[in-house]
């Protein structure tokens, strides 16, 4: 494993292009703690601090930190079609195969480059997270502030669900642009997929059925947590009330598109006369 991974982070690091992207990836999230600082001037009148309302309190701030960092997946997606691209454009995939790397074995070096990415991802919001939580919250019991960190867990199957994606697109058209053009295609097909569902049978039943779509699955592993702050401002407001949670089911279904992406891919490979 470590060497297949070794061997990816080499091209990857000896590509500029690469290496400005996945800089910006890591650098991005931390813009979570701008929104920390974030200051509203009411003409003069007052200044609302965004630190002072209690929403960068432990455990709500895991859940807030994530799904806004989880906003910023798609340029480190830009890196993972890309690296797939430059394999065909650079004929470095038929080297890599004549040099003795089987089919299997390249696949599986972009996904522990998918995987490792993830995870460094994961290890920097969630020491974001702890030093903005630190500084701001009103609570600072340790159970309270590991509560809620399977946010964490879900924002890292989040990433290797996309970037599995993104690679299973990559390999299906070899080119950068048209890859992530497909992104937006299937997006566009979910909700087509849903309103055709909706026309045809019960609103709720169709919705259950698209919980189970690629992105769909993968957008509602870390709901939005706008309503959930609103909930704790207005806590006599049971029609804001909703399930925000991270569930069990949810992630077994992102780690199975994954499962199937990661095979397709492979299983392109294997077919297709290089």
């Amino acid at each position: 494993m470590l060497r297949l991974l070794n061997l990816e982070l080499q091209k990857l690091l000896l590509n500029r292009t690469s290496k400005v992207l996945i800089f910006v990836s890591f650098i991005l999230p931390f813009f979570v703690i701008l929104l920390s600082s974030f200051k509203i001037n009411f003409f003069g009148i007052f200044t609302l601090e965004l630190g002072e309302l209690g929403i960068f309190n432990f455990p709500l701030i895991w859940h807030l930190t994530t799904f806004f960092a989880a906003q910023f997946k798609f340029f480190f997606a830009i890196v993972v079609v890309s690296m797939v691209g430059n394999e065909y454009s650079n004929k470095t995939l038929k080297q890599n195969l004549i040099d003795g790397l089987s089919k299997k074995e390249f696949i599986l070096s972009k996904f522990y480059a998918i995987v490792f990415f993830a995870f460094i991802s994961t290890l920097l919001i969630a020491l974001i997270t702890l030093c903005i939580g630190l500084y701001y919250s009103s609570y600072t019991e340790i159970g309270i502030i590991i509560r809620e960190t399977e946010f964490l867990l879900a924002y890292f199957v989040k990433l290797v669900g996309f970037f599995s994606l993104c690679l299973f697109f990559g390999m299906l058209v070899k080119r950068s642009a048209f890859a992530l053009a497909f992104l937006f295609i299937l997006f566009i097909l979910e909700w087509i997929a849903f309103g055709l569902m909706t026309w045809q049978m019960n609103s709720d039943i169709a919705t259950k059925i698209q919980n189970f779509f690629p992105l769909q699955s993968m957008y509602h592993l870390i709901e939005q947590p706008i309503q959930r702050i609103a909930m704790t401002k207005f806590p006599d407001k049971t029609e804001i009330a909703y399930d925000y949670a991270v569930h069990w089911y949810e992630i077994i279904i992102v780690l199975g598109w994954t499962a199937l992406f990661i095979f397709l891919s492979y299983l392109l490979l294997k077919k297709r006369d290089l």
